[in-house]
């Protein structure tokens, strides 16, 4: 073999072919289209178990609230609250407001709520705060409202919205869609 032909050689074993890069095109494609709609899904299943979580957590803090202050579900009853150094509650009875903060600032065995430690009571009793890290959103619509209620009926979800609906008299939370989950079964409402 002589200088010439050595060198065509090499030059032709240097490169790809069109068909061999429009091989690997279609396979990535092909793997492309597989593991895309499973990623989503997972995300979804994390959202999923993300709202059970939250739901058990509220609905622990509701029921351990309830037992400390002489049976009342949060946002159902409020008196002032003494709180030295710090920043009184603005929630009124029956409202958004004062759910969060009973559950997220301290309380005195009545329900005043103050960002600081209670000391209206003889002897000063501070309870709380029951959810450390603020009022969490609902994960499927990232949405933190509250509808509360305070008829003691069981609550209907109002649409597809999102947020949490509850009810000041029977401590029912709930996520407030009437969507179905993942599964297609059950609603969010329900979980």
């Amino acid at each position: 073999m002589n200088a010439r032909t050595c060198k065509t050689v090499n030059m032709i074993q240097r490169g790809f072919t069109l068909i061999e890069l429009l091989i690997v095109v279609i396979i990535l494609a092909i793997l492309a289209a597989i593991l895309i709609p499973q990623f989503s899904s997972s995300t979804v299943d994390a959202q999923e178990a993300a709202l059970d979580a939250n739901l058990n957590g509220l609905r622990s803090a509701i029921e351990l609230y309830k037992a400390q202050h002489s049976g009342n579900y949060p946002g159902a009853v409020i008196t002032a609250a003494v709180c030295t150094g710090g920043t009184k509650g603005l929630g009124t009875a029956g409202t958004d407001v004062l759910f969060k903060e009973q559950l997220t600032m301290y309380t005195d065995i009545r329900g005043g709520t103050c960002d600081r430690s209670v000391v209206s009571d003889t002897p000063p009793t501070t309870l709380g705060p029951y959810v450390r890290k603020g009022m969490p959103a609902e994960p499927i619509n990232n949405i933190a409202t509250v509808l509360v209620t305070s008829t003691g009926a069981p609550i209907v979800a109002a649409g597809t919205a999102g947020g949490w609906a509850y009810d000041t008299v029977s401590g029912q939370i709930i996520m407030n869609s009437t969507a179905l989950d993942s599964k297609k079964v059950v609603a969010y409402s329900t979980h």
